[in-house]
């Protein structure tokens, strides 16, 4: 790091962070040098992208609990009205119908689409993503094999660094592009405001 950058920063930037600040510094310690996130406009644009997506540091894996009118509102293609009702509520077939014969999953009925749901800090959806990211980390599929090690904060920040580095990011937090990240991230830009809130507030912790 090319700043000084504390455990008291990590807890004031994320308060409500799943089993509290202690791992999540070690993790953010030890990983995002390896990725070159070591400047404050770096590391304060990678803590915002996380904590929107993650709720604060507080959940690692996509929630898909959804009521049929959300999906219609979500996905009105996948779930018109009266297909929706019979996925409501019901979150492994939202995914496996959601996900299901698309970026490297098999069909609805393999359920691929459920067991490579989003998961870590970025939400890495999809098993041509988790294949990708499993040779980066591990050399070898341990992903496909295990996808709920990216509950664990070590490897959910090695990810998201992951997904970071190959998307080229760096070179956007360098910029103050947050727009154009989100984009990269999101495939669009919700939550934009929350990220940029987000984003200032970390500035001015990691700063102080």
């Amino acid at each position: 790091m090319n700043f000084n950058f504390t455990r008291e920063q990590v807890e004031a930037l994320l308060p409500n962070a799943i089993g509290g600040a202690d791992e999540w510094f070690k993790a953010l310690w030890d990983a995002l040098p390896q990725y070159e996130i070591n400047t404050v406009e770096r590391v304060a644009a990678f803590i915002a992208q996380c904590a929107h997506e993650s709720g604060g540091f507080s959940t690692l894996e996509e929630n898909l609990n959804y009521k049929a009118a959300t999906l219609t509102k979500l996905w009105p293609q996948r779930f018109p009205a009266g297909v929706a009702e019979q996925y409501a509520g019901k979150p492994e077939k939202i995914a496996n119908k959601t996900y299901g014969g698309r970026m490297g999953n098999g069909p609805e009925d393999s359920q691929e689409g459920y067991k490579f749901r989003g998961r870590g800090l970025l939400q890495l959806t999809g098993k041509d993503n988790y294949r990708a990211c499993s040779q980066a980390l591990f050399q070898d599929e341990t992903l496909l094999e295990d996808p709920d090690l990216l509950l664990d904060p070590y490897y959910a920040i090695h990810s998201a660094c992951w997904f970071w580095s190959k998307n080229k990011l760096n070179q956007f937090a360098d910029s103050g592009d947050l727009t154009t990240m989100t984009k990269k991230i999101n495939g669009g830009t919700i939550g934009l405001p929350d990220r940029i809130q987000h984003y200032e507030h970390a500035i001015e912790v990691l700063s102080s």
